[in-house]
């Protein structure tokens, strides 16, 4: 039997919730993880877990200054990624939108939106030249469905929608650009909006075991179409 060829994957957001479940899961799988974070402590137990044949870096995507050096570097030591996914994000206080801080709005579309674009920005152009590579930005059943309380967040996953599907008309032959709802999943973001009802829902490390398969599956032929995770 062959196996299949090992992937170089970059995902944001590695320290929790689906972005922990899917670097443990690629990992396991016998892929090479890049991985962002803003928790210094969480990065050092994931470098110190998974050794030197991946690495993690404390990263704030919404500083697009960071995120340049941080990408440059990247890719100078260990390549450009095959496989994308723009996982990190954040979620306002359950709130009627003309209750939730200026602070607070403007914190969520710099990391939720502008941090995609400044990942996207930072990559994109070698994913061109080389001519294939797969970007997935993490959506939302918000990003095509709305609810109370959770206006700014719908607002960036809406954005995320349409920048994404945008993007895929720029791309040449051989890259992808995916926007992906991965569905209602039992995170410390979910809590924050559900409480104790997030627990009806499936584990992020339940949801990995069959998103990361299904992800190591798209390729070019997906551009532009709108996924929802199984």
């Amino acid at each position: 039997m062959t196996l299949p060829a090992s992937k170089l994957i970059l995902v944001t957001g590695v320290s929790r919730g689906l972005g922990r479940a899917l670097t443990d899961g690629f990992i396991n799988e016998g892929h090479r993880v890049v991985g962002t974070a803003r928790s210094e402590a969480a990065i050092k137990q994931l470098q110190d877990h998974y050794g030197a044949d991946h690495r993690f870096d404390v990263v704030d995507q919404s500083d697009a200054v960071r995120v340049s050096e941080w990408s440059t570097s990247v890719m100078a030591e260990t390549g450009v990624p095959d496989l994308l996914i723009n996982n990190a994000a954040v979620i306002n206080k359950n709130a009627p939108l003309w209750q939730v801080p200026e602070c607070e709005f403007s914190s969520l579309i710099d990391t939720n939106v502008k941090g995609v674009f400044y990942i996207c920005k930072a990559f994109l152009p070698a994913l061109v030249e080389r001519g294939s590579g797969v970007i997935v930005n993490l959506s939302s059943g918000w990003g095509r469905s709305v609810a109370a309380d959770v206006a700014a967040y719908c607002a960036s996953k809406w954005a995320i929608e349409g920048m994404t599907q945008a993007l895929a008309q720029d791309l040449p032959p051989g890259v992808a650009a995916v926007p992906l709802n991965p569905g209602v999943i039992n995170t410390d973001m979910l809590q924050r909006c559900f409480g104790s009802g997030a627990a009806d829902f499936k584990s992020a490390s339940e949801w990995a075991a069959t998103a990361v398969p299904f992800l190591l599956e798209l390729d070019a032929s997906d551009n532009g179409v709108a996924h929802t995770a199984p």
